[in-house]
């Protein structure tokens, strides 16, 4: 159902360069390997938009890392291995809380600036976590200023190279080895780039849902390239839907950092009460897939498509200089955030699961690594706790560089020419369509219905067979020609809204991020357990290692 390829390779025919080490993605991850690899080799950066257009970006709450005396890695473990309901990999949790801090003070040697009181750094906390661990930057623009530092010292290394506006369509391998990428150029041109390692920092999968935190570029590509390319593939059905996104008419779904509840902000339904007491006894600092069904529940008493968010009790001052995006951003549809309560809904935010790594951030595939949202570590489990993911990013980043160190060298110039793509339905009739790009727009609109209907906060072995019958009837566009951004980005996007569904359907039990209403209890004696795909392949179960 899914091809090995999006298209038939005849690689002598394509302009051809050569690079030490080739990083997918311009997020956190993927600046911070460039930066640090490039102090030894040269770097490529492929990045299908521009620099400093990425998940990270768009991060609002902060980076947690253990800074105040009054906290541990003790603490910090204990608060993410909770979080994530069973199957986190309690060796990589250990790696994130003993080498965070110093991540976090290399991006303070590079330019980041994090936001201080007195002149020591300030600490805030989110749901979840027992202690304030959470730095910030300029309130509520911690991503914007991580990108910005990091960005500039990429954009002027004479060993980092930055491809804007193009795009890595799939790995070429032999013999379970990537020997380098094909990428689409801005005129449409193929270029073959070989290396002697790739590193995959693509970010996540929101677009697949219509209401998403994520920016367009979120369509999983990273994640569909190396499944295609044969990497094993794990935990997929363990989808975050942030609890508050701004739900308003002709508003996006902008976020409402998770901070503000951090701060005290209380979640009331339509009648005015607060009813976090009623689910979890943390109240609004319950883990997000608590909090967010929480919402979903009291949306659906009172037919409803938010709830409120209330801040009243701070001045607006302190708002003011505390979250000054998510202020302005309300204050530009007439919202403000010191005397109204902000509506708000879940909407589609991390993806827990992705391409399987070890502690080296190397896959299944030799010279292919992951880091960042893209890779499955085992630090997020079925369930992220806040502001893990930018401090995994900045740990695994520099032990993916680490690693390609020490790889040996090999000869990348002798890779055959040609590597056809599968022939998916042999003698089916494939039906005629228009290569428009209203046609591509058209079925995103069609699979992100398809994910959100069927593959939500809510989940039934019922729905979920449905929705993988309408998601293989659209795999017929993977016989189209696949030869524009929207075609491409369509077909990665299909191959993770099925990996998703077919987890989802596969996991006969409720745990963090994914919940069955026809097994609505976690069973640890069956299910404490990873789901692995790879392709032409059945689904396997995997120990955890959690304890």
């Amino acid at each position: 159902m899914i091809p090995n390829r999006l298209i038939d390779y005849h690689l002598s025919e394509y302009i051809h360069k050569q690079v030490d080490v080739i990083i997918i993605g311009s997020g956190i991850a993927g600046l911070f390997a460039a930066i640090l690899a490039s102090e030894y080799k040269h770097v490529l950066m492929i990045t299908k938009k521009s620099l400093l257009e990425s998940n990270t970006r768009y991060a609002q709450g902060g980076i947690a890392a253990v800074i105040s005396t009054d906290d541990s890695p003790l603490y910090h473990r204990q608060d993410t291995l909770l979080a994530g309901a069973g199957l986190c990999s309690s060796s990589a949790v250990d790696v994130l809380v003993q080498e965070g801090p110093a991540g976090v003070q290399e991006l303070i040697r590079l330019g980041t600036l994090f936001d201080t009181i007195d002149g020591q750094l300030e600490l805030t906390r989110e749901g979840a976590h027992s202690h304030r661990r959470i730095l910030h930057a300029n309130g509520d623009s911690t991503g914007y200023e991580i990108v910005r530092a990091l960005s500039q010292h990429v954009a002027e290394h004479p060993r980092i190279e930055v491809w804007d506006e193009h795009f890595a369509i799939d790995f070429i391998t032999e013999h379970n080895e990537c020997k380098g990428v094909v990428v689409k150029q801005p005129d449409d041109s193929l270029v073959y780039v070989q290396a002697e390692a790739t590193v995959i920092c693509s970010g996540g999968s929101g677009q697949l849902y219509q209401y998403t935190t994520n920016p367009d570029v979120a369509t999983g590509d990273g994640v569909a390239m190396a499944y295609r390319a044969g990497a094993q593939v794990r935990d997929m059905e363990f989808i975050q839907f942030h609890p508050t996104a701004l739900c308003y008419p002709g508003a996006p779904r902008f976020l409402i950092s998770e901070a503000l509840r951090g701060e005290g902000a209380i979640l009331r339904n339509r009648k005015g009460e607060a009813f976090m007491k009623n689910y979890h006894p943390l109240l609004e600092l319950a883990p997000r897939d608590i909090v967010a069904r929480a919402i979903m529940s009291e949306m659906e008493k009172e037919d409803s498509a938010f709830v409120y968010l209330d801040i009243t009790h701070e001045t607006e001052e302190v708002l003011k200089h505390r979250f000054p995006t998510i202020y302005e951003t309300c204050m530009s549809y007439g919202l403000q955030l010191a005397q109204d309560w902000i509506p708000v809904a879940p909407a589609a935010h991390y993806m827990m699961g992705g391409i399987k790594t070890d502690l080296q951030g190397a896959t299944s595939v030799q010279r292919l690594f992951a880091c960042g949202e893209v890779s499955s570590t085992g630090i997020h489990g079925a369930n992220r706790l806040a502001s893990n993911s930018l401090s995994e990013a900045i740990v695994f980043g520099k032990r993916v560089v680490q690693q390609i160190l020490q790889l040996n060298s090999i000869d990348i110039s002798n890779t055959d020419c040609v590597f056809p793509k599968t022939n998916l339905f042999y003698d089916k009739n494939v039906p005629e369509f228009t290569n428009s790009t209203e046609q591509w727009i058209s079925w995103r609109l069609e699979l992100q219905g398809i994910m959100g209907q069927h593959a939500g906060l809510r989940r039934t072995a019922s729905s979920l067979q449905e929705g993988i019958d309408k998601l293989e009837a659209l795999a017929v566009i993977f016989e189209y020609p696949l030869n524009t951004r929207e075609a491409l980005e369509l077909a990665n996007m299909l191959t993770c809204a099925l990996l998703v569904m077919r987890s989802a359907l596969y996991r006969e039990e409720s745990r963090g991020g994914h919940y069955r209403e026809d097994f609505p209890e976690r069973n640890d004696d069956q299910w404490q357990q990873h789901i692995l795909q790879q392709i032409d392949q059945e689904l396997t179960k995997e120990s955890s290692d959690d304890v």
